[in-house]
């Protein structure tokens, strides 16, 4: 296979992944591929590696193995286009709470400005369609330090989101959001690969993680099953990483996971 057609049906691969934090091993030659124009949960248990994983994707450091961003050995990439190609949204991202919404959102136009330069009217309209989708425009002008943690997180996603790359890694976005904001997050996803976007996200919340297209569950920094989240083998492999504790079932149409609880006695 050439490596036009593999960059076209793999967004991101990783090959013998090992990261060790704190002197103890969390990856442990772990290798996966993930395809382009889907999108990927990550799931597993406390403790799996899944934050670790998606790090070392987003190149922020591993031991041993490469990461692959459309083919390409992310060390090959120049800085800026990476920046352009791969978006992250991280865990509790520092970010100066005296700055303001739009300013935070416009923070993810850098990599297409020049050095110095002022945003382009480009950068502003990417900006306020990053702010209306997550229904942040209204306090464009507020300081982050004035938000919610769930209003937070809302404008760190617009911020990820006006990068508008081609790759969108994001590490537990749903925290702090309520249920109806879950959901705008999940339209906002499916949107996203309906364009073309390749959206891997890591999720504690397994019934939102069944709405994806794969799922990769992993445990003790390895990779236990890969496959569709309307796939059988995959609701097993779910059902069995969590010790039966789960059950996955259909509900109107949807894939979900419920507690199992103890038969009556």
């Amino acid at each position: 296979m050439s490596a036009t057609s593999l960059a076209a049906e793999w967004a991101l691969q990783a090959e013998g992944l090992s990261v060790s934090l704190g002197g103890q091993q969390v990856l442990h030659d772990l290798s996966l591929r993930l395809p382009a124009g889907r999108w990927t949960s990550v799931v597993g248990p406390n403790g799996a590696g899944k934050s670790t994983l998606l790090r070392a994707l987003a190149g922020m450091g591993h031991d041993q193995g490469r990461v692959l961003l459309q083919g390409r050995a992310l060390q090959g990439w120049n800085g800026r286009a990476r920046a352009r190609t791969l978006a992250w949204l991280g865990q509790n991202q520092a970010t100066a709470g005296d700055m303001s919404v739009y300013d935070v959102a416009m923070l993810g136009r850098l990599p297409h400005q020049p050095w110095l330069g002022a945003p382009s009217a480009l950068d502003h309209a990417a900006v306020e369609q990053a702010l209306r989708q997550t229904q942040s425009w209204d306090w464009r002008a507020r300081s982050l330090g004035q938000l919610s943690g769930g209003e937070r997180q809302r404008v760190l996603l617009a911020r990820a989101l006006a990068v508008q790359a081609q790759v969108l890694l994001m590490d537990e976005p749903l925290a702090n959001l309520d249920p109806p904001h879950q959901t705008d997050w999940l339209h906002c996803v499916q949107e996203l690969v309906a364009r073309g976007t390749t959206v891997v996200s890591v999720l504690h919340e397994i019934s939102m993680a069944l709405q994806a297209q794969e799922l990769v569950v992993i445990a003790q920094g390895r990779v236990l099953h890969q496959g569709g989240c309307a796939d059988v083998t995959t609701h097993r492999a779910l059902e069995q990483v969590f010790d039966e504790r789960i059950q996955v079932r259909a509900i109107d149409g949807q894939w979900v996971a419920l507690p199992r609880l103890p038969a009556p006695r």
